[in-house]
């Protein structure tokens, strides 16, 4: 083993962003694969279970609502990637959703941002865990079902499908920085529209086979009417979840070549991937529900409302397990480049994060370590796990990360971004309507985070 200097090693840290562009390979087509394995994720599982709860006109409106939010949060995000200070006229280039927050809307503007942000990548995190977990048991369900009949007990624990995927999640997490997370990206892009067409595809299948569409206009019914309104809460909080990936966008922008500059190109890619996935939860959404109406699972490939043929029900699982390795890791490099460029900064003497040692295992490629790195993100993965375990609960724990998160780092830091970016005067026609897009974001959102809450609480201790 031998010792290296980050300084000295380009691989590990690529040079400055701000010099150095003609050092970026990034195009729009890798940013789209970043953006859909980003949003394309285990929400797309739920959005037919959503669809039942709100019915066939507020289902695909809502989609709609959601994915036209998040284009116009895009699109505001990616205007603030080079911000020209008015006070003494320096450009800063923001690389990440934090650094833009801070450096427009000031210090404790970005110590509450910070607090969101790190529990919105590490809520992902353990979503993903959840949902690998139970897409991993899915598979073994599904083959014990074919063996021993659907109404054999197949029953298995998730821990242990947790562990495996956090065993290989310590692994990829040793990936120096999202730099190097291109070809894992455009793979798990390529698993979520696989499974995407999957569940789609057996969708209608079974709507031609019972030669008839099923559910409502107004979605399932239920035993009381404060129960509709949980519900109806918990389905708007699974959509919002669906869309969500403002966080990591500077972080891609910061990747892509220019010319065309970095702003153009990556609302292009937003626009394409926003469409796209768009139409595929409507697709996956819509036929979900259409083949089963009022008994639509919570997840679609996992909830066994399709057990034939099993085979393609497994390869859907696998796609999605296969798909969240690179998911967990798109997100999870954010959160690691902010703590780690912090401890480098607050220690830069330190041998702990400087250090690097190069190992070589029997036939496999020289990888290296990183002290820091290795203890760190071990921890983060070990924690996810740990959280996963104690809330495995997919519909509430995706209702409740979406609502918490949405307005204020979908909605409100990027509006207010832009009133500073743009200089957009107070009471002005535009100032008006964005200040009532963001209050309508907002009661939408304290709704579903209310309806999330609920359900967890009733899936814990009821």
């Amino acid at each position: 083993m031998a010792r290296g200097d980050y300084d000295d090693d380009e691989e590990e840290h690529p040079p400055p962003l701000q010099s150095s562009h003609h050092n970026l390979t990034g195009t729009v087509w890798t940013a789209v694969a970043h953006i859909i394995t980003a949003v394309i994720g285990s929400g797309v599982l739920s959005l037919a279970w959503s669809m039942a709860q709100v019915g066939w006109i507020a289902g695909p409106l809502s989609l709609l609502l959601f994915g036209f939010f998040t284009l116009v949060s895009a699109y505001f995000i990616s205007d603030v990637h080079l911000y020209s200070n008015p006070n003494n006229g320096d450009t800063t280039m923001n690389r990440s959703y934090l650094q833009a927050v801070h450096t427009i809307l000031g210090y404790k503007n970005g110590v509450v941002c910070g607090c969101l942000l790190y529990f919105s990548l590490f809520k992902t995190g353990v979503v993903y865990t959840i949902t690998s977990a139970i897409s991993m048991r899915a598979i073994r369900r599904s083959n014990c079902y074919h063996e021993n009949g659907h109404d054999a007990a197949c029953e298995f624990e998730n821990k242990y499908y947790m562990l495996m995927f956090g065993i290989v999640q310590i692994l990829a997490s040793q990936i120096p920085n999202i730099f190097h997370t291109k070809w894992l990206s455009i793979i798990a892009a390529i698993m979520s529209f696989t499974y995407s067409f999957i569940g789609m595809g057996l969708g209608l299948v079974q709507v031609i086979g019972k030669g008839k569409i099923e559910g409502s206009m107004y979605g399932i019914s239920t035993a009381s009417p404060i129960q509709k309104v949980w519900l109806v809460a918990q389905a708007i909080g699974d959509i919002a979840f669906s869309f969500n990936f403002s966080l990591i966008l500077l972080e891609i922008q910061s990747t892509l070549k220019s010319p065309p500059s970095q702003k153009v190109t990556m609302k292009k890619a937003s626009t394409i991937a926003i469409l796209t996935t768009t139409i595929f939860y409507l697709g996956c959404g819509g036929f979900g529900y259409a083949a089963f109406g009022d008994l639509t699972p919570g997840n679609l490939l996992t909830g066994f409302g399709f057990y034939e043929p099993y085979w393609l029900v497994d390869f859907g699982n696998a796609c999605i397990v296969l798909h969240l390795v690179g998911g967990y890791q798109v997100y999870s490099q954010t959160l690691f480049a902010i703590v780690e460029r912090w401890y480098a900064e607050k220690f830069p003497e330190s041998a702990f994060a400087n250090d690097i040692r190069r190992v070589k295992v029997s036939l496999l490629p020289e990888f290296r370590l990183n002290p820091f790195r290795l203890c760190f993100r071990t921890a983060y993965v070990v924690l996810t796990m740990v959280v996963g375990m104690l809330f495995p609960y997919f519909n509430e724990l995706l209702a409740f990360a979406g609502s918490v998160i949405f307005w204020p780092l979908t909605i409100y830091f990027p509006v207010e971004m832009y009133f500073v970016q743009k200089k957009v005067v107070p009471w002005s026609g535009k100032w008006i309507i964005l200040r009532i897009y963001t209050v309508i974001c907002l009661f939408v959102t304290i709704y579903t985070l209310a309806g999330s809450i609920e359900g967890l609480i009733a899936k814990r201790f009821g």
